[in-house]
């Protein structure tokens, strides 16, 4: 991103994308409990930010790991039910609509678990090491967030010892022998990881996203 400050934490719209994360879940659910992992040197900046923008919704505060796999692991140690489902969210995809969230929970709580997903428009190859051949796209999905599980499923999964094949919460799952189940995403639910993601973000924001959310 070329920032000084983390991405989660650049305004858009004037307020930080974290704020605006947040708020797509408590607009889905108002009584959703969240569980906001950030780096153990982040959590003072944050509760300024939370002070300075006057936010209020309701969330519990832990600090992460070493990677994405650990913290996780430490966002999943507050949750003390077994009977219940979990949604993992990456910090900085703030458009997620209610729909994307609605089905992948009512499919997780059908199937075990749910991952949101959108097809690939661009032609594809796969590198070897002197080589090249295509993938036929229609056949390669984008994965995207939120993920979602049943609280059993997905406890029992992050007992496993780190693997480094383990890029997302699916495949946490998926190595105990569980199939994974797709759900429909969104194009407007990006990642915002680059300077061109905020331009990007900003015209999804006044043109797409429910004004509500500004």
């Amino acid at each position: 991103m070329k920032s000084e400050i983390p991405k989660q934490f650049i305004c858009i719209s004037g307020k930080p994308i974290l704020m605006r994360t947040l708020e797509a879940f408590k607009n889905y659910d108002i009584l959703i409990n969240i569980i906001l992992v950030l780096p153990e040197e982040q959590k003072s900046y944050w509760k300024n930010l939370c002070e300075l923008y006057n936010f209020n919704i309701k969330h519990t505060l832990v600090s992460g790991g070493g990677n994405r796999f650990h913290s996780v692991k430490n966002g999943l140690a507050q949750i003390k039910e077994e009977e219940c489902l979990i949604a993992v969210h990456d910090g900085v995809r703030p458009f997620v609509s209610k729909e994307i969230i609605e089905k992948a929970f009512k499919c997780a709580e059908k199937n075990g678990n749910a991952v949101p997903c959108t097809r690939i428009n661009d032609s594809l190859r796969y590198v070897e090491e002197h080589s090249s051949k295509p993938i036929n796209r229609e056949k390669v999905f984008a994965i995207q967030t939120p993920q979602c599980f049943s609280g059993k499923i997905l406890k029992q999964a992050y007992e496993q010892d780190f693997d480094v094949q383990f890029t997302d919460d699916a495949t946490v799952v998926e190595k105990l022998g569980h199939k994974i189940f797709l759900t429909e995403g969104s194009s407007d639910n990006i990642k915002i990881t680059t300077q061109k993601d905020l331009i990007l973000a900003e015209v999804i924001l006044e043109k797409i996203i429910n004004p509500q959310l500004k």
